[in-house]
């Protein structure tokens, strides 16, 4: 039996029109669940509320109907039990990388003891073994963003919201962060929604790729990926890997050019 950990139910967001203009829909009332240990990943063309959607699950917007529960309790406002990565490199540039790891330890009062034990466990993960008295100014973006991930995993959140946070790096950082995300994900099977416009990313990552309309946003489909784990990057090259990729290119093909007569 499925344990669903995050329903969205019926959730629409319309933003205020600018200098009395008329409201902006973002999102038409959309509905998704979530079960435990799930990777979804979420694509659509630019404009079509992905983030906006991700900010409401993260308690950061509040939808203008519907709700989000978690784990049986309705959304209102941020909390620990959901770990959020950005696309900008949001650490604390006066903490270490050990020190921002251990934030959010530190501010559940967690022992010290078990927070160098978690800390030092995480720095292992995402490869920063030597550089834990580094501050963020002395590192390079992808490191920034293993930092960023270590630290909202090792408050061990419930869900991990993910918006493209791969967004600024060079391709091949890039590639080697999917290889990192995903291998922490196959050992600890973390329940994941993962926002990015980058279809091979979607479909690498996923056990399930959501696809959005045009501006106003709704799930336009929910497609299984059913490549096998451990994933290799060798896999973007299979039949199976490309005919996904192709039927996505098209979705998202047909709400671009929907989203381009529109506006």
């Amino acid at each position: 039996m499925t344990n669903t950990v995050l329903t969205i139910d019926n959730v629409s967001r319309v933003f205020p029109g600018m200098r009395g203009g008329a409201p902006v829909r973002a999102l038409e009332p959309t509905n998704l669940s979530v079960t435990e240990n799930d990777f979804i990943t979420i694509l659509g063309p630019s404009g079509c509320g992905k983030s906006t959607l991700l900010r409401i699950v993260a308690g950061l917007d509040k939808p203008t109907s519907g709700r989000v529960v978690l784990k049986g309790q309705e959304i209102r406002a941020p909390g620990a039990d959901r770990g959020m990565v950005f696309q900008s490199y949001t650490l604390f540039p006066w903490l270490t990388v050990a020190d921002n790891i251990a934030y959010g330890l530190r501010e559940k009062s967690v022992p010290s003891s078990m927070r160098r034990e978690i800390v030092a466990s995480y720095i292992d993960k995402v490869g920063l073994r030597g550089f834990e008295q580094h501050y963020p100014k002395q590192l390079s973006g992808g490191m920034q963003q293993r930092t960023a991930i270590a630290r909202a995993l090792a408050n061990d959140p419930a869900i991990l919201l993910l918006d493209e946070p791969f967004g600024a790096l060079d391709n091949q950082t890039r590639s080697l962060m999917q290889e990192l995300l995903l291998g922490i994900w196959e050992r600890e099977r973390k329940t994941v929604l993962f926002v990015t416009h980058d279809i091979e990313e979607a479909i690498f990552l996923a056990s399930r790729v959501v696809v959005m309309t045009a501006r106003p946003g709704q799930i336009k489909a929910d497609i299984p990926v059913e490549l096998p784990h451990p994933r290799h990057y060798r896999m973007k090259t299979s039949i199976e890997f490309s005919d996904l990729k192709a039927l996505l290119t098209e979705e998202i093909r047909v709400e671009a050019m929907r989203a381009s007569e529109v506006h």
